[in-house]
């Protein structure tokens, strides 16, 4: 992002392409200010001489901006640099960490884990939520900001499964989604002054990714969940794609060969699911001669038939999204991703090469199951900045 300054006025331009407005000299002060504030969150702590070189502002205006952003309680001096010369340059300036606490929420079918963190997003507090008592885990979550010495949460990011409508937010089950999902997400909009916002666990596994895993590198990606349910998120030229309804990724529905019949509206028991999912896998490995963990099978216990056969079945699913998408990289994700690693991604290319002429890299997860909640913790961090920096 450039700094901005306030701008002379334009010389006259034709009329059928007239020049635009300058910024205001508050409009300029502003996005400096939001400029210094990215700085600081992306590099840590910093003096005024290097905001000045990264910024390309003037000494004063820096000067400036540093005293209007200690008086709105978002910058402070937080120690020295390691120059020789003591000065107002070699004070590290830093964003006010207690400025606001977050909860990041991984929601299953069966477990609620939640961690509190402050505003630069380091976990202050975790812990596991109970399950199908609604009350007693918003309580416990408000317990838990408490321990982490927040009088109030700023940001609530929930990451379940099912749609999530992007006009109203409202999750939706897809099949087999408890009821105390949307229960809980309710009670915290009703019980926390805090802002909630409730987004699909696969779309958030894939924001995890795409900022501190194995998209780093990539524009486009599709992040393919495996675990006990199959998804997927769909990441081009840098956005999440959600789709019209919030439907976008429901692989899981996705008609296969190989499955006893085809999926419904309500059930993806045809799906690539029940190719996928993990008890199809690990039905798979029994079929093999192994019956142990299905994580052990797919880290090479299961042996080398298997992995092929996973391999197998997970390329129809890469297929239909190289085909459809185009997205250059598949991140095979969850649990099962994890497990596998790259031997099993690298079987997956080699199969999805011979299916489909569009080129597409099969990357193994660097997060796993973990995701989830990375995910809502970056995202929580991102909306909470977003709010509070203007």
């Amino acid at each position: 992002m450039t700094p901005v300054k306030a701008m002379s006025p334009a010389v006259s331009a034709p009329p059928a392409a007239p020049a635009p407005s300058p910024a205001s000299p508050s409009t300029a002060r502003a996005m400096n200010d939001r400029l210094a504030l990215e700085l600081l969150q992306a590099r840590g702590p910093l003096t005024a001489t290097q905001l000045k070189q990264l910024t390309g502002l003037s000494r004063p205006s820096v000067a400036d901006l540093l005293e209007r952003l200690g008086a709105a309680g978002l910058v402070e001096v937080v120690g020295e640099s390691g120059a020789q010369r003591r000065g107002p340059n070699a004070r590290l300036y830093g964003i006010v960490a207690r400025r606001a606490h977050l909860a990041a929420l991984d929601v299953r079918t069966d477990s609620a884990t939640a961690v509190v963190t402050d505003l630069l997003g380091e976990p202050l507090a975790r812990a596991e939520l109970p399950v199908d008592a609604v009350d007693e885990a918003v309580d416990r979550l408000e317990a838990l900001a408490r321990e982490a010495g927040a009088e109030a949460l700023h940001t609530v990011v929930v990451g379940a499964p099912g749609l999530v409508a992007p006009a109203s937010g409202e999750l939706r089950g897809t099949s087999g989604l408890p009821a105390w999902h949307r229960d809980l997400v309710a009670a915290l909009q009703r019980r926390l002054p805090a802002r909630v916002v409730v987004e699909n666990e696969t779309n958030l596994a894939a924001l995890a990714e795409q900022r501190v895993g194995a998209a780093r590198d990539v524009d486009s990606f599709v992040l393919l969940w495996l675990g006990a349910g199959v998804g997927a998120a769909v990441v081009l030229d840098g956005r999440l794609r959600r789709g019209a309804s919030g439907g976008a990724g429901e692989i899981g529905f996705l008609p296969v060969p190989g499955t006893a019949g085809l999926p419904s509206a309500t059930d993806c028991g045809g799906g690539f699911h029940a190719l996928a999912g993990a008890a199809a896998v690990a039905a798979l490995a029994v079929e093999h001669g192994f019956g142990g963990p299905v994580e052990e099978a797919l880290a090479g216990a299961g042996g080398e038939a298997f992995l092929e056969a996973v391999a197998e079945r997970l390329a129809l699913g890469a297929a239909a999204v190289a085909s459809v998408l185009d997205p250059g990289c598949v991140v095979l994700g969850g649990g099962l991703g994890r497990a596998g690693g790259d031997p099993l991604a690298a079987r997956v290319a080699r199969r999805l090469a011979a299916l489909n002429p569009v080129p597409t890299e099969v990357r193994a997860t660097a997060l796993g199951d973990p995701a989830v909640l990375e995910g809502a913790r970056l995202a929580a961090r991102e909306a909470a900045q977003a709010s509070l920096f203007g």
